[in-house]
């Protein structure tokens, strides 16, 4: 197994571009398969859990070109073009892929399973399962809602009027796909806004889609058209760099076209609340989404209580603001986080129990996480086989006592692949075994 050694670094300097964006790879993949005509995505993530997506839509007739260098190039089937796949879809660690798959394929003729490794077979599927249902899907899961799930095929899909109970991009989306297939006007009411980018992207492939309010509306039966697609720096895995550049002291860098659409930019919002010296510098629009290079210097940070509205538009980024958080003057307060309970670890429990074997004073709420800042003294912590959780104690190491020691760091690969390598470049100094 993988192990990370984080050791004190004295300052972090450069420019750099991290790869990129995963939301937008994964969507490229799905919605470049169902348009007619080709699709070339240039700056591609190749990383496990974008090329579970791929290898997917590859396994269902889909003739995609292998990745080169970032550029990949996809022969759109159409939105009826899909063939059933010889064996089960085997999506690694992605939940993503699967909650997405599971309303695209809802409307298809052929039945599909799709199952994943040990930690996705564990997340919950009901929550896209449920509403699917409504619209007349036949999905069969474990006992626990859980995955491997059987997608019946040769069901008309009803439209559906869906109010949904929590904020979550990937139910969202799962939805509006699904509605692709269905006889009429799909509508999804969110009760906060959450990251657009299917929205965004279905509209780049020319198929309408509406917002009044928090409430998206999608009507089936439509076409896509291929694009081309510039997938922008993933904010998540830059988000490790800008919180280390903010601790660590003389720290100077720059990081290139990363994706800043404002569904995603929770994590700089309250960073800078938190009194962070972030700029964005050449903004732009790119295919739908704003880009903007991040130049981030270091910042003498303080506890907030982080404000409600932010929450879903920094759900993923929550490991490394942790890490933010033990170094700033004060204490900081989240709540209404209960997601990050069920993501690919229980971040909560995991980020808090790591905290405390590095000396920092945090406590775990049952959606949430009170945090008093200070020093952090170093020790050994367990990821448990979340690459976000192993990136943050990374980040950590920086500017601890003693050295920290990660274990069970193998997928980082799912998110971030050269992430050692980038992070060295900056200024880390992180080494590790096999």
């Amino acid at each position: 197994m993988k192990t990370f050694y984080s050791n004190f670094s004295n300052t972090l300097s450069g420019t750099f571009r991290v790869p990129g964006d995963k939301s937008i790879s994964h969507r490229s993949i799905m919605l470049g398969s169902l348009a007619k005509g080709t699709t070339t995505v240039t700056g591609f993530l190749e990383a496990e859990d974008a090329l579970s997506t791929l290898k997917a839509f590859q396994s269902m007739g889909v003739k995609i070109e292998q990745p080169s260098v970032g550029q990949v190039k996809i022969h759109g089937v159409g939105l009826r073009g899909l063939k059933q796949a010889e064996n089960d879809i085997y999506l690694g660690n992605s939940g993503t892929s699967m909650r997405l798959l599971a309303g695209l394929l809802a409307g298809q003729s052929f039945d599909t399973v799709l199952t994943g490794d040990a930690s996705l077979t564990k997340r919950p599927m009901r929550r896209v399962l449920d509403p699917l249902s409504s619209m007349g899907a036949r999905v069969e899961s474990s006992e626990k809602g859980t995955a491997p799930l059987t997608i019946k095929g040769g069901f008309n899909l009803s439209p559906i009027d869906y109010e949904m109970p929590m904020g979550s991009a990937q139910v969202k989306s799962c939805l509006l796909l699904a509605g692709l297939y269905a006889k009429g006007i799909t509508k999804v009411t969110e009760p906060t806004i959450t990251r657009d980018h299917t929205e965004q992207m279905l509209k780049g492939f020319g198929y309408k889609v509406e917002r009044v309010g928090y409430t998206v509306s999608i009507e089936g039966g439509g076409e896509l058209t291929a694009t081309d697609i510039d997938v922008p720096g993933d904010i998540s895995s830059a988000a490790f760099l800008i919180v280390a550049a903010c601790i660590t002291e003389g720290s100077d860098i720059t990081l290139k076209h990363v994706g800043v659409n404002p569904t995603r930019t929770g994590v700089i919002d309250i960073l800078l609340q938190m009194g962070a010296n972030i700029n964005l510098e050449n903004r732009q629009v790119i295919g739908g989404e704003q880009v903007a290079d991040i130049r981030i210097k270091s910042s003498q940070l303080k506890g907030i209580e982080i404000p409600d509205e932010l929450v879903a538009l920094a759900i993923d980024e929550f490991p490394v603001l942790f890490i933010a958080a033990a170094y700033a003057e004060g204490t900081t307060i989240l709540s209404g986080a209960a997601e990050l309970r069920v993501k690919e670890s229980d971040r909560i429990s995991a980020m808090a129990d790591g905290l405390h074997r590095v000396g920092v004073d945090a406590q775990a709420t049952d959606d949430g996480m009170i945090i008093k800042g200070g020093s952090v003294t170093g020790g050994i912590v367990e990821s448990f086989d979340d690459h976000r959780i192993a990136m943050a104690f990374a980040v950590a190491g920086l500017r601890s006592e003693k050295l920290i020691q990660i274990n069970n760091c193998e997928n980082v690969n799912t998110s971030f692949p050269g992430f050692v390598e980038l992070a060295n470049e900056c200024g880390f100094k992180i080494k590790y075994n096999e």
